[in-house]
């Protein structure tokens, strides 16, 4: 089992609804939405309380179980229409693009998507609908493990530029599946253990390529 099995958690507690809600200029607003449509999805602005990196989606689980295997651990993750979609720190989306641009690691990262301020995403429903089919017209994107914190932590860039070329490179090995929250080991210095963390989304935005 990894991160993808035996980790999942696809409902968003009340606490991880409100830090979801936070990122919204309404944050009541938003609340109300869900109160009433708790199945619907909803747009909210990156910048504010998170930014987001899309990658492939197979390139996105090698990052992951980098990311718990020999790192922290991660936040709130996403998954839509073949991408896998990594919740990180505010400001980290410019950071990494700017980390990506070098040659030495461009040539060994697969093309990423980066967003930040002014950009805009698609979460799926705080509560999905069981019957509900994980597709574009549905809604699509799903919860893999929700943000279940008032307060999750992020990883930086520094961080997700460590596991993405570790993942490029295969370095990294697998030390087996990891309890949510448990401080990772061997990360990059500077690193702090994840909280209870992380997520899979629907995502509908503007995409601003890294």
């Amino acid at each position: 089992m990894d991160i993808w099995t035996y980790q999942s958690v696809e409902y968003v507690t009340v606490a991880g609804e409100l830090w979801l809600a936070s990122a919204s200029e309404y944050p009541r607003s938003m609340r109300a939405l869900w109160e009433s449509r708790p199945w619907a999805p909803a747009v909210l602005p990156c910048g504010r309380v998170f930014d987001v990196i899309s990658m492939p989606s197979l390139f996105g689980r090698r990052v992951l179980d980098e990311l718990w295997a020999s790192g922290p651990g991660c936040g709130p993750v996403a998954s839509y229409r073949g991408r896998t979609l990594l919740f990180v720190q505010p400001g980290a989306a410019a950071r990494l693009r700017t980390l990506l641009a070098w040659e030495e690691w461009a040539r060994d990262v697969p093309p990423l998507l980066c967003h930040g301020r002014g950009d805009a995403v698609t979460v799926p429903p705080v509560q999905r609908m069981l019957d509900a089919p994980d597709s574009p017209g549905q809604g699509g994107g799903r919860w893999i493990v929700a943000p279940d914190t008032r307060e999750p932590w992020l990883p930086g860039a520094a961080v997700v530029l460590w596991a993405c070329v570790r993942a490029a490179r295969g370095r990294g090995g697998s030390a087996g599946p990891r309890v949510l929250g448990a401080a990772g080991t061997g990360g990059p210095e500077g690193a702090q253990p994840a909280g209870p963390q992380a997520a899979v989304f629907d995502f509908g935005s503007e995409w601003a390529p890294c």
